[in-house]
């Protein structure tokens, strides 16, 4: 019964973005942390794209659990937050099985994640590893160019910006977005005060996450 619903749930996956192939939802995982935070990113990343990259993205996100058979409703995924991660064997078969059949999982680091993050991905792809984006993959060459690779918005341990992949069979599947902090350039101007520059990078960047997802 477990099979013929994973089956199901598939079989909708493929049907539903083949007629409407443009949503993204809000990963919501257990473990305690804020998995809600950066409540304006999105929809200011999802207007910016239907703006300027031609995207018709529902404006208002909806929010899916990890284990939910709804993840497979939404070919784009957003997973972000600052604190610890968990995913139970059941939920990890889900986002594996989820992404192998053509989802698109973007997560982003918003300070504090990584190491937890880290050690639940090993239950969804034991036999692999996050591997780093060169600057000349076509993420960073869309719509808008990022020569250096990902940009730097906010600072938090004073290391370098990484955009970490896990590939399967040469698609990328799961970006990891490290020591960025893309989501909170997307935030309304008024909650961090960045400069309108560093604002657009974020967008631009993002624009061409999501710009990749869709096309891959």
């Amino acid at each position: 019964m477990k099979q013929l619903t994973m089956l199901c749930s598939i079989l909708t996956f493929f049907v539903i973005s083949f007629v409407n192939g443009q949503e993204i939802a809000i990963l919501k995982y257990g473990g305690g942390g804020d998995w809600y935070s950066n409540p304006t990113a999105l929809p200011n990343l999802i207007q910016f794209c239907n703006n300027n990259i031609g995207t018709k993205i529902n404006p208002k996100p909806e929010t899916v659990e990890v284990g939910s058979v709804s993840i497979f409703q939404y070919p784009y995924l957003h997973m972000t937050g600052h604190g610890n991660v968990f995913f139970s064997d059941e939920e990890a078969e889900n986002l594996r099985t989820y992404l192998l059949s053509g989802g698109f999982l973007h997560i982003d680091d918003n300070y504090g994640m990584e190491p937890y993050l880290r050690r639940e991905l090993e239950k969804v792809f034991p036999n692999k590893r996050l591997e780093e984006l060169g600057t000349d993959h076509p993420i960073f060459n869309l719509k808008y160019e990022f020569p250096a690779g990902l940009p730097k918005i906010h600072e938090h341990d004073g290391k370098r910006p990484q955009a970490l992949g896990i590939f399967h069979e040469g698609r990328l599947l799961l970006l990891f977005t490290f020591e960025s902090d893309l989501g909170d350039g997307w935030e309304d101007p008024s909650v961090h005060n960045d400069p309108e520059e560093i604002r657009l990078k974020a967008l631009q960047m993002g624009a061409n996450i999501v710009e990749f997802a869709f096309k891959s």
